[in-house]
């Protein structure tokens, strides 16, 4: 027997969810009383009143139905009697706005962004703001923990959002799709404090400093003479200790990682120091300021040196974790920069057995001074590395996915307006050279294949292509400031949105599947 609207909604801690046949059918009967078609995961019911998520045509709307609701004066919308069973209630519908949504994650605990601790776990970037319910499918299929909100603060000046836009999409694609199960939130790749302000007052729990302007490159390369120098002029009152001391601690014997141990020689030390020494004070710093923002709410800091030119090495990454745990920094996640090279979009370019052995010392490091999970950054399509990742590392690494979800998006415009997509891969390849220059990337336009000789069934294929996928994935700033693209591109995606979901679904479950197996193995 079905539960009704009235009795579900005549309770005050929140309902258990529907199962899907009653789901449906409720979903059904609150659509002939709205007028949407309503969204049957979103139903959700607390303190007798009943939630649900419905669009008409392109428009989305939050509904409540309830009598005499001590909630609904939280909500900004318009409110009818409507009559349920017999009963007299109140319908009242709410546009999709930044004050609904803080007011629903009022309602709702499970719709705010939480730490994910040691947990094995994904990021999935939308620059679009409308993936959520296709990620959140494919984490279903996974044992990964989701990061739902992620964007850089780089993604956020190019697509025209903010942190807050961000988080508010993320909420309403969370309570669509009636996912309970706790997400993080990653205020990717900030490079000051004014970034953390604004992403903490939006309501992110997971920071990404990104100390990569402060790292010394030439330290790679750099004669003992000149490294000596550039570490006599590390802040060393800032950093609380000395050279004299650093030496002591790192490079007067073997240091024990577990599984082996190694030795730190002066020179490496030196080149330790003077790469990363400033990166060392700026994460602090920035570290401390989350700390004085973020007062009772907790967090997880990621530190992150990918986007750098030069490779981390082992001796690095002990100089790094060691200072920073001496100064009292804590952290969830590091991402090095690892061997290999990991472009935007596409599979890892190296030796797969170098990076494996690579990362297997890697995490050594992060077992030794933490546990930290290792981050894979620009993790988007690297299916070669996952298998490895997963087998080395087991539930301490944390997957980093943004530009792919972006990819995809154009791949279900493909299959449904063939001649938009010919006509926003047109313009990204104008865009291409400009647009690459903030990224790792190794694309050329002259060796994509010529539009004139890819049929419109052929398209689809076009995004398992390099050199398409790298010029599509580096200029989506223009695309979406192009006003004679964005609007018909959002417009497509939201006339097809299945098409959309499943598409990204398919898609995330090739990133997660190879982790299915690995609870427990880098313990």
């Amino acid at each position: 027997m079905s539960t009704s609207i009235s009795e579900y909604l005549r309770t005050d801690k929140l309902a258990p969810q529907l199962a899907p046949e009653e789901a449906g059918l409720m979903a059904g009967e609150l659509g002939v009383l709205s007028g949407l078609e309503v969204y049957p995961g979103s139903l959700a019911a607390i303190d007798n009143t009943l939630f649900f998520l419905g669009r008409k045509e392109r428009t989305k709307q939050l509904g409540l139905v309830a009598d005499e609701s001590v909630l609904s004066y939280l909500f900004s919308g318009t409110s009818e009697k409507i009559v349920v069973g017999g009963l007299e209630l109140t319908l009242t519908l709410c546009d999709l706005t930044h004050h609904n949504a803080a007011a629903l994650r009022r309602v709702f605990s499970f719709l705010n962004a939480v730490p994910l601790g040691l947990k094995k776990s994904g990021g999935c970037g939308d620059r679009l703001g409308l993936a959520t319910p296709g990620h959140i499918r494919a984490i279903r299929n996974s044992t990964m923990a989701p990061i739902l909100a992620q964007q850089s603060i780089r993604e956020n000046a190019r697509t025209g959002r903010t942190p807050q836009e961000v988080m508010d999409d993320a909420t309403w694609g969370i309570f669509q799709e009636g996912w309970r199960g706790g997400y993080g939130a990653d205020a990717d790749h900030l490079k000051n404090t004014d970034d953390i302000d604004v992403c903490a007052a939006a309501g992110f729990t997971f920071y990404t400093i990104d100390p990569g302007a402060y790292v010394d490159g030439e330290a790679d390369t750099a004669s003992l003479e000149v490294l000596r120098k550039k570490v006599e002029a590390l802040p060393w009152v800032d950093l609380k200790t000395s050279w004299e001391e650093l030496q002591t601690a790192l490079a007067t014997s073997a240091i024990d990682l577990g599984t082996f141990k190694t030795v730190i020689t002066e020179e490496a030390l030196l080149r330790a120091a003077a790469k990363y020494g400033t990166v060392v004070r700026h994460t602090v710093n920035m570290y401390r300021h989350l700390e004085k923002v973020m007062g009772e709410r907790p967090f997880e800091l990621e530190m992150s040196v990918d986007e750098t030119d030069t490779v981390t090495s082992l001796a690095e990454h002990i100089y790094i974790a060691h200072e920073l745990k001496r100064l009292g920094v804590k952290w969830v996640s590091l991402a090095p920069r690892y061997v290999g090279t990991f472009e935007k979009g596409v599979d890892y370019i190296g030796d797969l057995g170098e990076f494996e052995r690579s990362f297997s010392e890697h995490l050594a490091v992060s077992k030794t001074y933490g546990p930290y999970k290792l981050s894979l950054h620009s993790g988007s399509d690297k299916f070669s590395v996952y298998p490895i990742a997963s087998r080395v590392a087991g539930e301490l690494v944390h997957l980093k996915t943004a530009g792919t979800s972006y990819l995809e998006a154009w791949r279900a415009v493909a299959q449904v307006n063939p001649a938009l997509c010919r006509q926003m891969i047109e313009f990204a390849k104008s865009r291409y050279e400009t647009d690459r220059v903030s990224y790792h990337v190794s694309a050329e336009v002259s060796k994509m294949p010529p539009l004139e000789s890819v049929s419109d069934a052929e398209l689809i294929a076009l995004f398992d292509e390099f050199n398409t996928r790298e010029v599509i994935h580096v200029t989506f700033g223009s695309v979406l400031h192009n006003p004679e693209l964005r609007e018909p591109f959002f417009n497509t995606l939201k006339d097809n949105e299945e098409v959309h979901y499943r598409t990204l679904e398919t898609h995330f479950n090739r990133h997660f599947s190879p982790f299915a197996g690995a609870i427990g193995a880098g313990d």
